[in-house]
Protein backbone atom coordinates (compact mmCIF):
# COMPACT_ATOMS: atom_id res chain seq x y z
CA UNK A 1 0.00 0.00 0.00
CA UNK A 2 3.08 2.22 -0.60
CA UNK A 3 1.43 4.57 -2.79
CA UNK A 4 -1.89 5.17 -0.76
CA UNK A 5 0.75 5.55 2.27
CA UNK A 6 2.36 8.38 0.80
CA UNK A 7 -0.62 9.88 -0.16
CA UNK A 8 -1.69 9.75 3.38
CA UNK A 9 1.59 11.28 4.37
CA UNK A 10 0.82 14.30 1.78
CA UNK A 11 -2.20 14.93 3.68
CA UNK A 12 -0.79 15.11 7.38
CA UNK A 13 2.04 17.26 6.32
CA UNK A 14 -0.72 19.80 4.95
CA UNK A 15 -2.79 19.84 7.98
CA UNK A 16 -0.06 21.88 9.82
CA UNK A 17 -1.53 24.70 7.05
CA UNK A 18 -5.05 24.19 7.31
CA UNK A 19 -5.84 26.84 9.70
CA UNK A 20 -4.11 29.70 7.31
CA UNK A 21 -6.09 28.21 4.15
CA UNK A 22 -9.45 28.51 5.77
CA UNK A 23 -8.99 32.06 7.16
CA UNK A 24 -7.88 32.95 3.31
CA UNK A 25 -10.91 30.85 1.59
CA UNK A 26 -13.32 33.34 3.92
CA UNK A 27 -11.86 35.81 1.85
CA UNK A 28 -12.14 34.65 -1.25
CA UNK A 29 -13.37 36.59 -4.50
CA UNK A 30 -15.44 35.35 -7.22
CA UNK A 31 -13.55 36.70 -10.54
CA UNK A 32 -15.65 37.51 -13.53
CA UNK A 33 -14.47 35.22 -16.91
CA UNK A 34 -15.15 36.81 -20.34
CA UNK A 35 -17.08 35.07 -22.83
CA UNK A 36 -13.84 34.56 -24.71
CA UNK A 37 -12.49 32.76 -21.98
CA UNK A 38 -14.74 29.93 -22.35
CA UNK A 39 -13.29 29.17 -25.50
CA UNK A 40 -9.89 30.10 -25.31
CA UNK A 41 -8.57 26.24 -24.96
CA UNK A 42 -9.57 25.68 -28.84
CA UNK A 43 -12.23 23.98 -30.54
CA UNK A 44 -15.71 25.14 -31.15
CA UNK A 45 -16.80 25.59 -27.35
CA UNK A 46 -17.20 28.84 -27.18
CA UNK A 47 -20.63 28.30 -29.74
CA UNK A 48 -22.34 26.60 -27.47
CA UNK A 49 -25.19 28.57 -25.43
CA UNK A 50 -24.08 29.13 -21.87
CA UNK A 51 -26.19 27.50 -18.88
CA UNK A 52 -27.04 29.24 -16.04
CA UNK A 53 -27.39 27.14 -13.04
CA UNK A 54 -30.13 27.26 -10.63
CA UNK A 55 -28.56 27.68 -7.03
CA UNK A 56 -31.20 26.75 -5.40
CA UNK A 57 -31.06 23.23 -7.22
CA UNK A 58 -27.18 22.73 -6.10
CA UNK A 59 -27.58 23.50 -2.76
CA UNK A 60 -30.22 20.83 -2.85
CA UNK A 61 -27.55 18.55 -3.78
CA UNK A 62 -24.74 19.85 -1.69
CA UNK A 63 -22.88 21.18 -4.14
CA UNK A 64 -21.77 24.46 -2.45
CA UNK A 65 -18.04 25.41 -3.26
CA UNK A 66 -19.19 28.20 -5.27
CA UNK A 67 -20.67 29.87 -2.08
CA UNK A 68 -17.57 31.24 -0.23
CA UNK A 69 -19.66 32.49 2.82
CA UNK A 70 -21.32 28.71 3.57
CA UNK A 71 -18.52 27.09 5.38
CA UNK A 72 -18.77 23.84 4.39
CA UNK A 73 -16.65 24.96 1.01
CA UNK A 74 -13.14 25.56 2.97
CA UNK A 75 -12.73 21.96 3.22
CA UNK A 76 -12.91 21.67 -0.96
CA UNK A 77 -11.03 24.82 -0.88
CA UNK A 78 -8.40 22.90 0.71
CA UNK A 79 -8.72 19.53 -1.01
CA UNK A 80 -8.18 21.96 -4.07
CA UNK A 81 -5.10 23.46 -3.18
CA UNK A 82 -3.42 20.45 -1.61
CA UNK A 83 -4.20 18.72 -5.01
CA UNK A 84 -3.43 21.49 -7.41
CA UNK A 85 -0.30 22.05 -5.82
CA UNK A 86 0.92 18.24 -6.03
CA UNK A 87 -0.55 18.46 -10.10
CA UNK A 88 1.34 21.73 -10.88
CA UNK A 89 4.93 20.19 -9.46
CA UNK A 90 4.63 17.19 -12.34
CA UNK A 91 2.74 19.33 -15.15
CA UNK A 92 -0.42 17.10 -14.96
CA UNK A 93 -3.90 18.35 -15.90
CA UNK A 94 -5.92 15.03 -15.81
CA UNK A 95 -7.19 14.06 -12.29
CA UNK A 96 -9.42 10.94 -12.05
CA UNK A 97 -11.99 10.66 -9.01
CA UNK A 98 -12.93 7.42 -8.07
CA UNK A 99 -13.89 5.70 -4.67
CA UNK A 100 -14.11 2.22 -3.67
CA UNK A 101 -17.68 1.67 -4.17
CA UNK A 102 -21.06 3.28 -4.27
CA UNK A 103 -22.09 5.97 -2.08
CA UNK A 104 -18.71 7.30 -0.57
CA UNK A 105 -19.72 10.71 -2.51
CA UNK A 106 -16.77 10.74 -5.24
CA UNK A 107 -19.32 12.89 -7.81
CA UNK A 108 -20.10 15.27 -4.86
CA UNK A 109 -16.23 15.08 -4.54
CA UNK A 110 -15.47 16.10 -8.27
CA UNK A 111 -18.19 18.43 -8.55
CA UNK A 112 -17.10 20.71 -5.60
CA UNK A 113 -13.35 20.31 -6.25
CA UNK A 114 -14.03 21.57 -9.91
CA UNK A 115 -16.06 24.57 -9.22
CA UNK A 116 -13.66 25.20 -6.62
CA UNK A 117 -10.99 25.16 -8.56
CA UNK A 118 -13.03 27.15 -11.40
CA UNK A 119 -13.10 29.92 -8.73
CA UNK A 120 -9.72 31.22 -9.00
CA UNK A 121 -8.94 33.66 -11.55
CA UNK A 122 -5.68 31.94 -13.13
CA UNK A 123 -7.65 28.37 -13.49
CA UNK A 124 -10.24 26.73 -15.99
CA UNK A 125 -11.60 23.50 -15.61
CA UNK A 126 -13.39 21.01 -17.91
CA UNK A 127 -15.90 18.23 -16.09
CA UNK A 128 -16.33 14.72 -17.51
CA UNK A 129 -18.67 12.68 -16.53
CA UNK A 130 -17.77 8.84 -17.34
CA UNK A 131 -19.49 6.78 -14.95
CA UNK A 132 -21.41 5.35 -17.56
CA UNK A 133 -23.51 2.84 -15.31
CA UNK A 134 -24.58 5.84 -12.88
CA UNK A 135 -23.80 9.37 -14.34
CA UNK A 136 -24.65 11.75 -11.64
CA UNK A 137 -23.22 15.00 -12.94
CA UNK A 138 -25.79 16.47 -15.62
CA UNK A 139 -28.44 15.41 -12.75
CA UNK A 140 -26.71 17.47 -10.09
CA UNK A 141 -26.26 20.35 -12.08
CA UNK A 142 -29.53 20.74 -13.32
CA UNK A 143 -28.10 19.89 -16.84
CA UNK A 144 -30.02 18.08 -20.16
CA UNK A 145 -28.24 15.63 -21.14
CA UNK A 146 -29.54 13.42 -24.17
CA UNK A 147 -26.16 11.95 -24.63
CA UNK A 148 -23.09 14.01 -24.31
CA UNK A 149 -20.01 11.62 -24.09
CA UNK A 150 -21.92 8.53 -25.80
CA UNK A 151 -23.16 10.54 -28.65
CA UNK A 152 -19.23 11.73 -29.13
CA UNK A 153 -17.54 7.74 -29.11
CA UNK A 154 -20.44 7.10 -31.51
CA UNK A 155 -19.51 9.76 -33.91
CA UNK A 156 -22.48 11.63 -33.78
CA UNK A 157 -21.54 14.58 -32.68
CA UNK A 158 -18.04 16.95 -32.38
CA UNK A 159 -16.49 17.15 -28.94
CA UNK A 160 -16.94 20.92 -28.68
CA UNK A 161 -20.38 20.54 -29.68
CA UNK A 162 -20.95 18.18 -27.08
CA UNK A 163 -19.51 20.44 -23.97
CA UNK A 164 -21.76 22.96 -21.65
CA UNK A 165 -20.48 25.91 -20.72
CA UNK A 166 -22.30 26.52 -17.26
CA UNK A 167 -22.78 29.26 -14.90
CA UNK A 168 -23.29 30.08 -11.72
CA UNK A 169 -23.40 33.78 -10.43
CA UNK A 170 -19.64 35.04 -12.22
CA UNK A 171 -18.19 31.76 -12.12
CA UNK A 172 -17.78 29.85 -15.03
CA UNK A 173 -16.47 26.05 -16.22
CA UNK A 174 -16.95 23.58 -18.87
CA UNK A 175 -19.01 20.34 -18.58
CA UNK A 176 -19.21 17.48 -20.51
CA UNK A 177 -22.06 14.83 -19.18
CA UNK A 178 -23.20 11.04 -20.40
CA UNK A 179 -26.50 9.24 -20.55
CA UNK A 180 -26.03 5.95 -19.09
CA UNK A 181 -25.46 2.99 -20.84
CA UNK A 182 -24.84 -0.90 -19.94
CA UNK A 183 -21.88 -0.77 -22.53
CA UNK A 184 -19.64 0.43 -20.24
CA UNK A 185 -16.97 -1.80 -20.20
CA UNK A 186 -17.31 -1.74 -23.91
CA UNK A 187 -16.51 2.13 -24.33
CA UNK A 188 -14.23 2.58 -21.68
CA UNK A 189 -11.40 0.40 -23.50
CA UNK A 190 -12.21 1.42 -26.93
CA UNK A 191 -10.79 3.40 -29.59
CA UNK A 192 -13.32 5.99 -30.05
CA UNK A 193 -12.29 6.47 -25.97
CA UNK A 194 -8.85 7.07 -26.65
CA UNK A 195 -9.18 9.13 -28.92
CA UNK A 196 -11.61 11.47 -27.31
CA UNK A 197 -9.34 11.24 -24.76
CA UNK A 198 -6.44 12.82 -26.57
CA UNK A 199 -8.56 15.15 -28.20
CA UNK A 200 -9.83 16.79 -24.74
CA UNK A 201 -5.91 17.20 -23.37
CA UNK A 202 -5.27 18.70 -26.92
CA UNK A 203 -7.55 21.14 -27.37
CA UNK A 204 -8.37 21.79 -23.81
CA UNK A 205 -4.83 21.99 -22.64
CA UNK A 206 -5.18 25.10 -20.90
CA UNK A 207 -7.61 23.82 -18.11
CA UNK A 208 -7.74 21.48 -15.28
CA UNK A 209 -9.46 18.36 -16.66
CA UNK A 210 -11.30 16.17 -13.79
CA UNK A 211 -12.85 12.93 -14.75
CA UNK A 212 -15.46 11.26 -12.87
CA UNK A 213 -14.41 7.76 -13.07
CA UNK A 214 -16.82 4.71 -11.89
CA UNK A 215 -16.08 2.85 -8.37
CA UNK A 216 -12.88 0.81 -8.95
CA UNK A 217 -14.30 -2.19 -6.94
CA UNK A 218 -17.38 -1.92 -9.42
CA UNK A 219 -16.19 -3.73 -12.59
CA UNK A 220 -13.23 -2.92 -14.85
CA UNK A 221 -13.41 0.44 -15.73
CA UNK A 222 -11.18 2.00 -13.71
CA UNK A 223 -8.49 -0.55 -14.57
CA UNK A 224 -9.13 -0.11 -18.64
CA UNK A 225 -8.77 3.86 -18.13
CA UNK A 226 -6.23 4.31 -15.47
CA UNK A 227 -2.87 4.84 -18.16
CA UNK A 228 -4.49 7.57 -20.02
CA UNK A 229 -5.04 9.71 -16.60
CA UNK A 230 -2.35 11.76 -14.61
CA UNK A 231 -3.25 11.14 -11.49
CA UNK A 232 -5.84 10.01 -8.95
CA UNK A 233 -7.92 11.25 -6.17
CA UNK A 234 -9.75 8.11 -3.92
CA UNK A 235 -12.66 9.12 -2.41
CA UNK A 236 -13.13 6.65 0.84
CA UNK A 237 -15.72 7.21 3.29
CA UNK A 238 -16.64 6.72 6.90
CA UNK A 239 -19.35 4.07 7.88
CA UNK A 240 -19.12 2.86 3.93
CA UNK A 241 -15.33 2.30 3.08
CA UNK A 242 -13.38 -0.87 4.58
CA UNK A 243 -10.01 -1.56 5.21
CA UNK A 244 -9.99 -4.59 2.94
CA UNK A 245 -11.43 -2.28 0.56
CA UNK A 246 -9.11 0.21 0.56
CA UNK A 247 -6.46 -2.34 0.27
CA UNK A 248 -7.95 -4.17 -2.69
CA UNK A 249 -8.36 -0.67 -3.89
CA UNK A 250 -3.99 -0.49 -3.87
CA UNK A 251 -3.82 -3.86 -6.00
CA UNK A 252 -5.24 -1.28 -8.54
CA UNK A 253 -3.37 1.45 -8.45
CA UNK A 254 -0.15 -0.05 -7.93
CA UNK A 255 0.88 1.87 -11.23
CA UNK A 256 -1.29 4.91 -10.88
CA UNK A 257 -0.21 8.24 -8.72
CA UNK A 258 -2.83 8.63 -5.93
CA UNK A 259 -2.36 12.51 -5.32
CA UNK A 260 -4.73 12.55 -2.25
CA UNK A 261 -7.11 10.74 -0.17
CA UNK A 262 -10.38 12.24 0.42
CA UNK A 263 -11.83 11.01 3.61
CA UNK A 264 -15.92 11.70 3.30
CA UNK A 265 -18.85 11.97 5.85
CA UNK A 266 -16.55 12.58 8.53
CA UNK A 267 -18.03 15.14 11.27
CA UNK A 268 -16.42 18.08 12.72
CA UNK A 269 -17.12 18.55 16.04
CA UNK A 270 -16.34 21.83 15.95
CA UNK A 271 -19.71 22.92 13.72
CA UNK A 272 -21.16 19.54 13.24
CA UNK A 273 -20.78 19.52 9.86
CA UNK A 274 -19.80 17.01 7.65
CA UNK A 275 -16.40 17.59 5.57
CA UNK A 276 -17.44 16.99 1.62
Amino acid sequence: MENIRQALERVKASQSAGSEQRNLAGSAVLQLRSEMEIGSAGGNDGQNQEIELNNVHLQSKRIISHDITDPRSRAFDMLRTQVLQSMDLKGWKTLAVTSPTPACGKTLTALNLAVSIARQPDRSVLLVDLDFRKPQVAACLGLKCDEGVLSVLEGRTTLSDAIIPARVGNLRFMVLPTASTIRSSELISSRAMTAMLEDIKREYHSKTIILDLPPILSGDDVIAILPQMDCVLLVAAVGTTTVAQIKECNKHLQSAEVVRIALNKVLETSTDHYYY
